[in-house]
Formats: C-alpha cells, structure tokens, sequence
C-alpha cells in the first residue's frame, strides 16, 4: 500500500473515531424524575396457645389478648409526606379448634383510631391447620390516616371459654411501604 492512501486512511479512522453526533439534551427533564423507593419491614409476629387466654396471677380466663407495639417509622416528616401506599400482609396458621378475631387498631399518640381493621380466623385442627392470609391495601385517604399513627393495638378474641383446646395461633406479617420522591 502505498503511503499516501496509508496516511489518508488513517487520517478518516481519527477523524471518525474523535467526532460523533450528539444529539441536543434537555436537562429540564431532570425535574420529571420520580423515584419511587419500595420499603419491606417486618410487622407483627405472635404465637398464641391456652395459656395466653388465662391471666398469669389470677388464673382467671381472659377472652382477649391484647398488645400494643409502637409505630416509630410513621413519625417522620419525611414518610408523611412521601407515603403512597401501604400493603399489609398477615399470616395466621391457626390448629387450635376454636374460631378466632384479629382485631388492629392504628391510633395517634392521644389514642385517637386513624385506622383499623378486622380479620376472622376460622377454626382449624392439630391434623389440618387452616392457613390464612389476608392482605390491607392502604392509600389515599387511608394513607393520611395512618401516617398520623404512633402505635398498633391487637386484639386477638375468642368468642367462647378456651379451657382443654390444644392447638396455636401464629401471625407472621409484615409491611410494604411504597414512597414517591
């Protein structure tokens, strides 16, 4: 090959290799971006048998259960703010042959109810627990309420005397909350 012709190729390879198109950019875009960040956390985990129904001290039986657990993510202004949804989802496995109620009350830190729901568990067996699952779909209006939530009461009842049933109840759950920046 012959150097001239040698040094023209070279000289279109450069050429080529150090220029491109480029296409105009509109950085005002950069205002329409959404992040939307997606949070799972763990919620509320129990066990409950025959002992729980009966108070320790007096032996005296006891129709409801109940706890209380506090709601510390809720509090910032942050996730106040920024909450879209909130997807609850509770797992009970029940094998005790006894029908019970799963009652979730969000409140205020005066105590005032901002949000609440209610969940039956049907009776099962030691042989053939029934497993349940039940999601809470929580958004727009539902959302402010329990942004405004400091803490969770469960009640967890049982409509008759639960003397001699053998068997458990067990909740696992947990939440997802979904946030838009």
């Amino acid at each position: 090959m012959n150097k001239p012709l040698y040094l023209l190729l070279w000289s279109v390879l450069i050429l080529v290799c150090f220029t491109s198109c480029v296409k105009d950019t509109d950085f005002d875009q950069a205002d329409d971006i959404v992040i939307t960040p997606v949070v799972e956390l763990d919620f509320i985990f129990f066990t409950l048998d025959e002992s729980d129904f009966f108070n320790e001290i007096t032996g005296e039986q006891r129709l409801t259960v109940s706890d209380t657990t506090n709601l510390n993510f809720l509090d910032g202004t942050f996730v106040q703010e920024d909450l879209k949804r909130a997807e609850f989802l509770f797992k009970f496995e029940n094998s005790a042959a006894i029908e019970f109620l799963a009652e979730f009350r969000f409140l205020s830190e005066s105590n005032v109810l901002k949000y609440e729901l209610a969940i039956p568990i049907p009776a099962g067996s030691l042989t053939a627990p029934v497993l349940l699952e039940h999601i809470e779909n929580i958004e727009n209006e539902g959302i402010i309420d329990l942004t405004h939530a400091r803490k969770v009461v469960v009640d967890v009842t049982v409509p008759i005397s639960i003397e001699n049933i053998e068997g458990t109840l067990n909740l696992q759950s947990k939440t997802t909350y979904f946030l838009e920046i």
